[in-house]
């Protein structure tokens, strides 16, 4: 008998004997139920994050001699999350956090509905002791290159053309970078707004945030300055839509995928714009060094070097939930140790 029917024929010896039947409600169609929730109560970031989890523990099962599509969700047990975190050691520990929560939460449902019965602070307990930390990094800031980013794409955009698409896409990027730079948005955020979202007059707007928390964006003038002349140039597309100006997406898609529409723009077509403009500004061996996520970085630290080491500030304006995320750039801000260490060095 090879190895692989071994551990096959002993993982069906440490499963219950109860005859599976077409009633029987099996693992694959309770993560199938599972999912359908989160995509009901969380953001479709989450949803695939958490989707991308399931259906590596469902291939994980199947690895270990365990058919999700025949084996009843009633035999789920703390061995499988034990095989599972064993799984994961190969992943980012990032990635593992991520996993590891996406099937804890589908644990909580399975003892919520009645699927299974599950210790659930044994199994916390499991998680805890078996997975890695992830150490410590100190967030990328870049400065000098996002401003030389900024300053490219804020030139290009005043150069005349008379192809309209290619004007707006150029207006767009910029008003799109200058607002990653000065309000801390994360792409999705970002990308989510409509027109009806930003208030003018108090330049600012209501996101729906990380973990579907309302909160307040403040916008800089220089980023509304530029947000306006791209809705400027923007104005008779938007005016042949033949629906509300505020339900528009703030920043629109300008390909000839949506010709005369005005569609949102992807996450993924947002990561384009702003690789594009580094690789056009910085050159090919800085693709994938700045990112919508760099820019955050950049916001958060500016706002420290500005309020000299107001951490408070940083993470109220920043959206962190934990003051612990706001300290880690704090050691960026501080200009004065900088200046100390060369009077002494140099």
């Amino acid at each position: 008998m090879d190895e692989n029917a071994k551990q096959r024929t002993k993982v069906d010896e440490s499963l219950p004997s109860t005859k599976v039947t077409e009633s029987v409600l099996t693992v694959q169609q309770a993560l199938e139920k599972y999912l359908r929730e989160v995509a009901q109560s969380r953001t479709p970031l989450t949803h695939r994050t958490y989707r991308q989890a399931v259906r590596r523990f469902a291939q994980m099962l199947r690895e270990r001699g365990v058919p999700p599509t025949t084996t009843p969700a009633s035999y789920l047990c703390a061995k499988w999350i034990a095989w599972f975190i064993e799984d994961l050691h190969p992943y980012a520990v990032a990635t593992e956090q991520l996993y590891l929560t996406a099937l804890y939460g589908f644990c909580e449902q399975a003892v919520a509905e009645g699927w299974a019965e599950l210790n659930l602070p044994a199994i916390k307990r499991l998680r805890q002791r078996r997975t890695r930390r992830a150490a410590t990094r100190l967030p990328p800031f870049p400065r000098d290159e996002i401003e030389r980013v900024l300053e490219e794409v804020d030139q290009a955009a005043v150069a005349p053309s008379d192809d309209l698409h290619a004007r707006l896409r150029l207006l767009r990027d910029r008003a799109f970078l200058f607002t990653l730079a000065d309000t801390g948005l994360r792409v999705a955020e970002a990308c989510s707004l409509t027109r009806g979202h930003l208030d003018w007059r108090e330049g600012r707007a209501i996101v729906l945030g990380k973990g579907n928390r309302e909160a307040v964006v403040r916008f800089s003038t220089r980023s509304l300055r530029r947000i306006r002349a791209y809705l400027d140039a923007r104005a008779e597309l938007d005016g042949a839509q033949g629906r509300r100006l505020d339900s528009l997406p703030l920043f629109a898609r300008h390909d000839r995928g949506a010709g005369k529409r005005v569609l949102a723009l992807s996450t993924r077509a947002a990561q384009k714009i702003v690789e594009h403009w580094v690789v056009a500004t910085l050159g090919q061996e800085a693709r994938g060094t700045i990112t919508p996520h760099t820019f955050r970085h950049y916001f958060v630290t500016v706002v420290l070097l500005a309020s000299g080491g107001n951490i408070r500030l940083a993470q109220e304006l920043a959206r962190h939930r934990s003051i612990a995320t706001t300290q880690r750039y704090t050691h960026l801000s501080d200009d004065e140790l900088d200046r100390g260490y060369r009077e002494v060095f140099e």
